[in-house]
């Protein structure tokens, strides 16, 4: 299966192999921007222009659950779940210098705020091998790698590996077949860094 999402409010998954959709759902009050599954086949996430994330139980459609709203109800741009500790999910605000890491084991309040950037973030990706790494990539032209072991007990303030770019990074992906490596692309370059 895959899921999208789409700005007339709606999430469909399809089933890829009878090229239809299997389900489509009002997911949000307004455009949803970006979905994520959990580790499994049943459950995902959703973000959007209210500036809500809400999970979904594709066996139980008939409710879904808001994790969290965002100050203001400012727009969530994009969200990636933890494929280790599916408790934990990462999203960022439209313009925003922070990412927000949510446990959905206690809705409406970040266990984190990852605040290291001067630019607006622009992607997140969870290490396939780790629970507790992350990066994040912004317009500040840096990838950013994050320990969150430490937390709920501890703030992390700041990273543990930088990387500075020759532009402001759109977009990464940290290989889960190669787990040393990490995918930044920036202005007409794909570069890969080894972690």
């Amino acid at each position: 299966i895959v899921g999208t999402s789409s700005i007339d409010t709606t999430c469909t998954i399809w089933d890829i192999e009878t090229q239809t959709a299997k389900t489509q759902l009002i997911a949000h009050d307004r455009e949803v921007f970006d979905l994520a599954f959990a580790r499994g086949k049943d459950v995902f996430a959703s973000v959007g222009a209210d500036g809500s994330v809400r999970m979904f139980d594709l066996r139980s459609l008939e409710h879904s659950t808001i994790i969290y709203e965002s100050p203001n109800l400012e727009a969530l741009l994009r969200l990636e779940w933890n494929k280790l500790d599916p408790n934990f999910l990462a999203t960022f605000q439209n313009e925003s210098r922070k990412t927000v890491i949510l446990d959905i084991r206690v809705p409406s309040v970040p266990v984190a705020e990852l605040g290291g950037h001067t630019g607006c973030v622009n992607a997140v990706a969870w290490a396939p091998h780790s629970c507790c790494h992350i990066c994040t990539v912004a317009d500040d032209s840096q990838a950013l790698i994050w320990d969150l072991s430490s937390i709920p007990k501890h703030t992390v303030e700041d990273p543990i590996l930088a990387y500075a770019a020759q532009a402001e990074i759109n977009n990464l992906h940290w290989s889960s077949a190669h787990q040393d490596w990490v995918s930044i692309v920036y202005s007409d370059k794909l570069q890969i860094l080894r972690v």
